[in-house]
């Protein structure tokens, strides 16, 4: 490209011969007044026609609108050397606190290995690459995500749908992403793939796109037959077939124990016939399969692998966030399902519920830990883009006072959040089942606890454009607006707290003066 002087810019600075400075680069915008959002006379303002208008760029955009309209790009400035880091896909940030300690320069954790580092490096690329286009689309027109991209998560060398269900011997034999094996890969493993997916700052589409895949098919996994196993397994984790968790309902939340679906055995003793409903059922929208939590007797409650037929009807229900995430009402009218469905055995239906909610809501406290951030992330770097009362926004001390909480706030979730994971990578299922079910709903009341206060210091700093949907505060918006998600699912806050409180109480020895 050409290379200009900032006297020759100067003289375009009409309708018709219009061109500005962004940065070092030079872009003409003649063609493009008529097409931009907000009007011609911003463009043509004496600030920025044929003048250096970075800082009002920067301003009012985000920096990936230049990677969209460089064919509006002629030249660069002569013998200056650009003064702005604009991050490329796969690359991890240079903002302070933007990334968690072990990736950021000059640190170190005892947590993470050679194969942790590799997988973050192609996990990085690959959800920037592949996945961030289409979440930031879909999240705006509530889509779900095409099927092409989940088979593509799904793929030999890549298999990201297998890795979101934990470690498991589901993995043994797999060569995963980054290169890891399947037998190596542990707990921080997933943590570092739970963490790039929450960094698309599209919590809707984030749900739609594995949410309801690694909860429903935990149960298989750990309590299904072997041709569970050997046939659906493999379908959904291909991308072949859709699976969901269909536990709450209406009249059950948190207290699993209130369900009300039916399920009773048919004269012939072969099928049960099933009759209820369920409500906010993740990705049941569009599931071929429902792992649903249902009543076999007044006190007995069981788990039931249900497949869409006739008698099984969803609808979509509109919550705060996308419709990306297909998030359902699902009516069972006399659904006829063989006893060979069974997951586990007829009654246990309580234990599989609770043994799947440890990993659930570890899941959502890992979600959680990377919104925080990724927010905190967008808002240091906006304060110190944004002028306000003649200099940047970083310099008034009240948001400075943000900062210091903001940035406190992460890195005491992150430490917790890898002392927990620390703990399931030592511990058997059983283990863990027994020691960290109070840690980790503490773990999810306070995780979710730091989400609402960094998504309401967040929004105060962003002003207006952090209840704004789209354009620069579009990660804020979204938080602000979804924060509350995580804080009712997998059991409220309140439960989780108390919960957290009761298990330490039947450690407590007696004997303590």
């Amino acid at each position: 490209m050409k290379e200009f002087t900032r006297e020759e810019v100067s003289k375009h600075n009409a309708e018709g011969n219009l061109w500005t400075i962004i940065d070092t680069s030079v872009y003409d915008l003649t063609k493009f007044v008529d097409l931009h959002p907000g009007g011609a006379a911003v463009l043509l303002h004496k600030d920025v026609a044929g003048k250096d208008s970075t800082i009002s760029f920067f301003g009012l955009h985000r920096s990936e609108i230049l990677k969209k309209y460089q064919r509006l790009k002629i030249g660069s400035i002569k013998n200056e050397k650009s003064k702005y880091i604009i991050r490329q896909p796969g690359e991890n940030s240079v903002v302070p606190y933007g990334e968690p300690l072990y990736l950021t320069k000059g640190f170190t954790s005892p947590y993470y290995k050679e194969s942790h580092y590799a997988l973050q490096k192609a996990a990085r690329h690959f959800f920037d690459t592949h996945i961030q286009p289409e979440a930031l689309a879909h999240e705006a027109n509530g889509k779900r995500p095409t099927p092409e991209l989940v088979k593509k998560m799904g793929a030999p060398g890549v298999e990201l749908n297998a890795m979101r269900l934990g470690p498991g011997r589901h993995l043994h034999g797999r060569k995963l992403l980054g290169g890891v094996k399947g037998e190596e890969y542990d707990y921080f493993h997933e943590l570092i793939i739970s963490q790039e997916v929450a960094r698309l700052g599209t919590r809707g589409y984030y749900d739609g796109l594995s949410a309801g895949m690694w909860i429903g098919l935990t149960p298989i996994v750990n309590f299904g037959k072997e041709w569970m196993k050997k046939d659906i397994l493999p379908a959904v984790l291909r991308g072949d077939k859709y699976i969901c968790l269909a536990i709450s309902e209406a009249f059950a939340g948190s207290d699993v124990a209130g369900i009300q679906t039916t399920a009773v055995k048919s004269d012939c003793g072969k099928f049960y016939i099933i009759n209820g409903t369920k409500k906010w059922i993740t990705n049941g929208v569009w599931a071929d399969y429902f792992s649903t939590a249902v009543r076999t007797g007044p006190k007995e409650l069981s788990m039931i692998l249900i497949p869409r037929q006739d008698g099984v009807d969803t609808k979509a229900i509109k919550t705060s966030y996308s419709s990306a995430a297909g998030t359902a009402y699902v009516t069972f009218d006399n659904v006829k399902v063989p006893v060979e469905n069974l997951l586990g055995k007829e009654g246990q239906g309580l234990q599989i519920t609770l043994s799947n909610f440890n990993h659930e809501r570890w899941n959502m406290c890992v979600i959680s830990a990377r919104w925080a951030r990724l927010a905190t992330e967008e808002c240091f770097q906006w304060a110190h883009q944004r002028y306000a009362f003649g200099k940047p926004l970083i310099d008034q001390p009240v948001i400075r006072a943000k900062f210091g909480k903001m940035f406190a706030t992460c890195e005491a979730v992150q430490s917790w959040l890898e002392q927990i994971t620390l703990q399931m990578t030592t511990m058997s299922y059983a283990e863990q089942s027994k020691l960290l079910a109070g840690p980790i709903a503490l773990l999810k009341y306070y995780s979710t606890r730091v989400v609402w206060d960094v998504s309401d210091d967040a929004v105060q700093i962003f002003g207006g454009r952090g209840i704004t949907q789209g354009g620069l505060g579009r990660v804020v918006e979204n938080m602000n607006r979804t924060a509350k998600f995580d804080a009712v699912l997998g059991g409220s806050e309140e439960v989780l707290a108390d919960l957290g409180v009761k298990q330490a109480m039947k450690q407590m020895p007696r004997s303590v003066l």
